[in-house]
């Protein structure tokens, strides 16, 4: 049996036992091709949110990492939330503990803390609101001007933010995901040399966009093709462009729904290097055997999924 019949034939049993446990899948825009298309549902952590919080079924697999099943846990109690693999872990969502933001707390009383979805339940349960990549700007703008604000973990969607909003009381963690840290702007200027026509697509993560900005504003790159953007948001803007040729500066797998999507567009990856290995765990085999065996389940302590719920139905609430 050829590779492309195995996957076949897996997907087809997936689907098959989803359907007869009442189980919806969920999977990220960074997993494998293949777990990507045998899901109902694929998009971006604010989408898929609002996809757990709304589900019906009795089975939510969430083929992503671990924050992203917790956080579907928080949303849905009542649901059984299983992530195939446990090894699914996130660099950005370990830069910070409970402990760390509540000593940080400590430092600036009253403060309200924003921090991105990209983090622990229990970071989540010390936060005020969460925050996507797509919606950090609207939830940061959302708060009293006179407040101080602290926003973790990642210090380039902090700085992309902080630019954007123009708030001199934001305090930013110096966190960072190891995939989109790694994108320099070395790599931007090599990608856009390649493909001179080309339009940039930033993820706000990236270690990049402080330097593509500060171009932009020097006239060192043309604005009309340089785009930040959140994964759903690189999804929207390439259906809608009329260019047809993009480099794409995020990870890898945004570029299988990009070009099914878009099949007489071209994509380029700023780096084929951009691979983030958490996502990659999740396969189609282990998408089986957690529908199979029920593994693993994820279960947030109520006290903490209580608190943690206020802080990702307030982003939720904004939209």
């Amino acid at each position: 049996m050829s590779a492309q019949q195995n996957n076949t034939s897996l997907q087809k049993e997936i689907r098959q036992l989803a359907t007869s446990k009442n189980a919806v899948i969920l999977a990220h825009n960074y997993t494998i091709a293949q777990v990507q298309d045998v899901a109902d549902y694929v998009g971006d952590s604010l989408q898929l949110a609002r996809l757990a919080a709304n589900s019906k079924a009795d089975i939510i697999l969430f083929c992503g990492v671990h924050f992203m099943a917790e956080t579907a846990a928080i949303l849905s109690p009542h649901r059984k939330v299983l992530l195939p693999d446990m090894q699914a872990g996130c660099s950005l969502a370990e830069s910070i503990t409970a402990a760390e933001l509540r000593a940080w707390k400590a430092e600036h009383p009253g403060a309200v803390v924003v921090s991105y979805v990209n983090t622990s339940a229990e970071v989540k349960a010390e936060t005020d609101i969460c925050c996507t990549s797509s919606n950090a700007v609207q939830v940061v703008e959302s708060i009293p001007a006179e407040k101080e604000v602290l926003f973790c973990p990642d210090m380039f969607l902090g700085s992309y933010v902080k630019r954007m909003t123009g708030r001199q009381n934001m305090h930013i963690w110096l966190g960072e995901c190891h995939v989109h840290a790694a994108i320099r702007p070395a790599d931007v200027e090599v990608a856009c040399a390649a493909h001179p026509d080309a339009q940039l697509l930033i993820h706000p993560e990236c270690g990049c966009v402080s330097h593509c900005l500060d171009a932009l504003a020097a006239g060192l790159l043309p604005d009309v093709q340089t785009f930040v953007l959140s994964t759903s948001g690189m999804l929207k803007h390439a259906s809608s462009s009329p260019a047809s040729d993009f480099v794409v500066a995020t990870e890898t797998g945004i570029l299988h729904p990009l070009r099914r999507d878009n099949p007489s567009k071209q994509f380029h990856p700023i780096s084929p290097e951009m691979v983030c290995q958490y996502m990659k765990l999740i396969t189609l085999e282990k998408t089986l055997r957690s529908l199979q065996e029920e593994v693993y389940h994820i279960v947030v302590p109520d006290d903490v999924a209580a608190k943690a719920r206020l802080s990702v139905e307030r982003m939720l609430a904004i939209g």
